[in-house]
C-alpha cells in the first residue's frame, strides 16, 4: 500500500474530526476520497503530509513510518491543497521555473510540465490572467515538478465549469496509466470520481464509512426486479401466493429482489398467465449517487 493509516484520530479541543480512521491506498491507484463537505477530508489530508501533528494512530506512506521519515516521503510527494500557490504577476512558466529553482530540480523540467499538463501556449500569459481550471492544471504540474510518486489533491475540481472538470479528470487518469503515479484525491462529489478513480473511501463525521474498489462499491447496491404492470396491488399480491417478496408497490410498477434473468423471465410469464398486462420489465440496479448518500447518512 502506497497510505496505510491505523486508528488515526485527530482533535480540535475537544472535538474529534478524525476517528480512529485507517486507510488502504493501493498502489497505481486513484482513490477517490470522499465525503459530504465538513467531513473531515482536508484535515486528514493536512495529517497526511505532516501539516497537522498525529495524535493518535499511524500513518505509513511507501511502507515507512511519516513522523521518523518526514523529509525523505515527502520529498516523494506532489501535493495540492485547496488553491494553487502561484505568483500572479509571473507567468505559467516562470512560477515553474521558480519552484524549479526551490526544489533543485532542473529548470527544463518546467516545459515538461507545461506539456503534460497542456498549457504550452499559456506559457508566457501571466498566471494572474489564467482562468481557475487553467490555475488547477498549473498548481498540479506545480505539484509533480520533482517527480513524486504519490500526488495528493484537495477538491482539485472545485469550483471549475464542466470543460475544466474534464481536462484535470483526464490528466489524473493520464498520470496513473501513463506516468506510473498514485493519485489521492478529495471530493464531495461522487459523480465526478465514479469517472475516473480505481477504488474510494466515503468518510463522514471523520469516520470511514465505506472503503474498497468501484466494484466493491456498485456490488453493494442490490439489483431488483421492476415491473410496469396494471393493477398493481393484485399482481403483488398474486406475486406472494407464488412465493415471491415483494419490496415495493406504487399505482404503476412494483419490485422484487433479482436473482436471475430466467426468474425474471419466470415472473412475466407467470403475470401474463394469470391475466396482467406488463408493460415493462427489468433488472434495475440504485445508482452510485444514491449509495453515497445513504451510506453518508448512517454516520
Amino acid at each position: 500500500m502506497v497510505i496505510q493509516t491505523q486508528d488515526l484520530n485527530f482533535y480540535f479541543g475537544k472535538q474529534p474530526v478524525v476517528k480512529s480512521l485507517s486507510l488502504q491506498v493501493p498502489e497505481g491507484s486513484i482513490f477517490g476520497f470522499l465525503g459530504p463537505n465538513g467531513a473531515g477530508k482536508t484535515t486528514t489530508i493536512k495529517l497526511l503530509l505532516s501539516l497537522l501533528q498525529i495524535q493518535e494512530g499511524s500513518i505509513h506512506i511507501f511502507g515507512q513510518e511519516l513522523q521518523s521519515n518526514r523529509i525523505k516521503i515527502l520529498s516523494q510527494v506532489g501535493s495540492l491543497i485547496e488553491q494553487p500557490a502561484i505568483y500572479a504577476h509571473l507567468t505559467g512558466k516562470e512560477n515553474l521555473i521558480n519552484r524549479a529553482r526551490l526544489l533543485q530540480v532542473p529548470a527544463n523540467r518546467a516545459n515538461d510540465m507545461l506539456a503534460l499538463v497542456h498549457l504550452n501556449d499559456a506559457a508566457h500569459k501571466k498566471a494572474g490572467n489564467y482562468s481557475l481550471g487553467m490555475k488547477q492544471r498549473l498548481g498540479i504540474a506545480l505539484a509533480m515538478l520533482a517527480d513524486p510518486k504519490l500526488l495528493i489533491l484537495d477538491e482539485p475540481t472545485n469550483g471549475l465549469d464542466p470543460n475544466g472538470i474534464i481536462e484535470i479528470r483526464e490528466l489524473l487518469v493520464k498520470l496513473t496509466k501513463e506516468h506510473n503515479k498514485t493519485v489521492f484525491v478529495s471530493s464531495h462529489l461522487l459523480a465526478e470520481i465514479e469517472r475516473m478513480a480505481t477504488h474510494v473511501g466515503i468518510i463522514n463525521h471523520g469516520a470511514m464509512m465505506f472503503q474498497g474498489s468501484i466494484q466493491d462499491l456498485e456490488n453493494l447496491s442490490q439489483p431488483v426486479v421492476q415491473v410496469e404492470t396494471t393493477e398493481t396491488a393484485d399482481a403483488a399480491n398474486y406475486l406472494k401466493s407464488q412465493g415471491y417478496e415483494i419490496t415495493h408497490v406504487t399505482d404503476t410498477y412494483l419490485t422484487l429482489p433479482f436473482s436471475s434473468k430466467e426468474d425474471t423471465a419466470a415472473i412475466n410469464a407467470s403475470l401474463h398467465h394469470n391475466g396482467h398486462k406488463v408493460y415493462s420489465i427489468g433488472k434495475i440496479q440504485k445508482d452510485l449517487e444514491e449509495l453515497f448518500l445513504n451510506i453518508t447518512q448512517k454516520a
